[in-house]
Parts: structure tokens; sequence; C-alpha cells
């Protein structure tokens, strides 16, 4: 396997996802600026498909800016293909990648890795025995230690605090039983900046019920990433980006991240099955809220 795009994300996660998982092994990096030790290295994706043709699958982990013509250029050359979240720039643009993947017969898998948290699953069992009465979704990181110098996330296409908080979404829309929709959506773009360093959403289903999620760029000290829901049998609390789950208070699920080595053991499974994951519905809930969301200008933002 191979590593297209080797910034923070990769190295922190992906790395050692991969040599943690049986049935691959890193063996490339292609990227213009950066190296690692004692693996292949090819300057772009294009050198990397033309000079290494036993590379059997690449991780797509360049800005979503970027991805889809590299995507459709590695299921072309006979890659599987993973591509980090979000799936792309736009949502109409992965349609041509899953029928490239069903043309070539190779696997693309749009990866959501919060999905992959330790409480997401037996939140997802909870919820489908009770009624849900509300749902608040506080999603707040400081964008400057998360993403340091990363100009692509302000750019068209970037997501700006959707980054992140699409994570919460990949969640919501796991866990909950009935499909929601966006109804209201208060977007904040700094005065220089193309994407929101801010988002304030309301969602409901087809029985009414109230989500609420606050996403904010701006959050220093303590970082927030919680999902609470009202229940018929109490509160259910996700923290710590679904690493732990509480019940009415009590502890349920309080486990160590192990979000990507989960992702690409799925990936191992999709390429062993001949089969593709190709899920969009986080991302269309992020186009709903562009396209219908009331835009607010606020100061400008200096990394």
């Amino acid at each position: 396997m191979a590593i297209v795009g080797f910034g923070k994300i990769a190295r922190d996660q992906h790395v050692a996802a991969i040599a943690a998982t049986p049935g691959i092994e890193l063996a490339a990096i292609a990227s213009r600026n950066a190296e690692l030790e004692g693996v292949a290295h090819f300057t772009t994706l294009e050198e990397l498909l033309s000079q290494a043709p036993e590379i059997e699958a690449v991780a797509l982990c360049t800005p979503p800016q970027v991805r889809q013509a590299q995507a459709l250029a590695a299921l072309r050359a006979g890659k599987h293909v993973l591509l980090e979240k979000p799936p792309g720039a736009t949502v109409s643009e992965i349609a041509p990648l899953i029928a490239a993947s069903r043309l070539t017969g190779k696997t693309l898998y749009a990866t959501w890795h919060s999905r992959h948290a330790p409480a997401v699953e037996p939140a997802r069992a909870f919820l489908a025995g009770c009624d849900i009465r509300s749902v608040r979704i506080d999603w707040k990181e400081d964008v400057r230690v998360w993403h340091p110098g990363q100009g692509w996330i302000w750019e068209p296409g970037g997501l700006g605090v959707f980054d992140p908080g699409i994570n919460a979404l990949s969640i919501l829309t796991r866990i909950m039983p009935r499909p929601v929709f966006l109804t209201r959506a208060d977007l904040a773009f700094p005065s220089n900046r193309a994407a929101p360093i801010a988002a304030n959403l309301d969602f409901t289903d087809e029985t009414g019920v109230l989500i609420r999620a606050e996403f904010d760029f701006r959050q220093t000290g303590d970082q927030t990433w919680d999902i609470r829901v009202e229940t018929s049998k109490g509160t259910l609390t996700l923290s710590s980006g679904g690493a732990k789950l509480f019940h009415d208070g009590q502890p349920m699920v309080d486990e160590v991240e192990a979000e990507y080595p989960a992702l690409y053991q799925r990936f191992v499974e999709l390429v062993g099955q001949g089969a593709s994951d190709v899920d969009l519905t986080p991302l269309v809930h992020v186009a709903d809220a562009f396209m219908i969301g009331r835009r607010d200008v606020v100061e400008p933002f200096d990394d």
C-alpha cells in the first residue's frame, strides 16, 4: 500500500494504523514535501503509478480539492483506493469514482473514521430500543492546534469548520435509527476566508425530533467533541469524539482510541470481498448547510 499526501493526519494516524493491520504493508509514500525513512518515496501519484507497479492500493490523504482526479487515476491504474474524509470537495464528483470502481473491479472506500470510535456501536444499539426526544451536538476545537498552517482548509472545498464537524455528522447518521435532514443553518465566515469558522445547525427526522449542532473552530483550552441524546430511557452522552459513553452519568464505554486500525481492518475486508463502501450521507448534510445556510461575516482569522 502507498500513502498519497503525507501531512499531519497521515503521519499521526495512517502510518501506525497500517503497521497494526494484518494483510497490508506500507510500501511507498507519494508527497512533494515529505518522506518517511525506510519507505520508498515518489514526488507525485503519477510518478508512483508509473514507477511502482507492485503497489496494489493507495490511501489518499491529500486535501479534498484534488482528490477526485487522483482517485480516478488510481482506479484506472488498477489500484484499490481508500479516501480520507471527506471523500471529496463536492458530492457529484464521487459518482464517476463509483463507476470506475465497478468497471475496474477495485475497492473504493470512503472512510468516516469517527464511526469506528468505541462508543458509536453501543450508542446505536441503545438508541434502537428507545424513543429519542432531542439531540445536542457540541463539536468545538482550536484550528491552530489541529490544522496548523493548513491554508487549504479555508479555501472553497476545504470545508472550514465542517472538516471536524463532519466527524460529528458521521456519528449522528450512524447512531440515529431514522434518517435526519437539515432544517436551518447559520454559518460564520471570517471576512478574509472562503470557508466558515463556526456553524449552528438544526436537523430533524420524520418524527420531528429536534437535533441541534454547534461547531466552532475558535475553541481554546479544553476541546469539546460531545453528543448528548435525551431519550425515554434517560440521557445518553458520547464524549471525547465517541471514545466514551455515559448513560445518566454512569460510564458504559471508556476505551483507548482505535479508530484508524479499525478503519484499515475494514478496508482489508472490503478488498478481500471485492466490495466497496461509499456512504455520502455526512457530506450531503454539509452540502445542504452551504445550500440553505444564512451567512454572517465575522472578524478576520489569521493563523
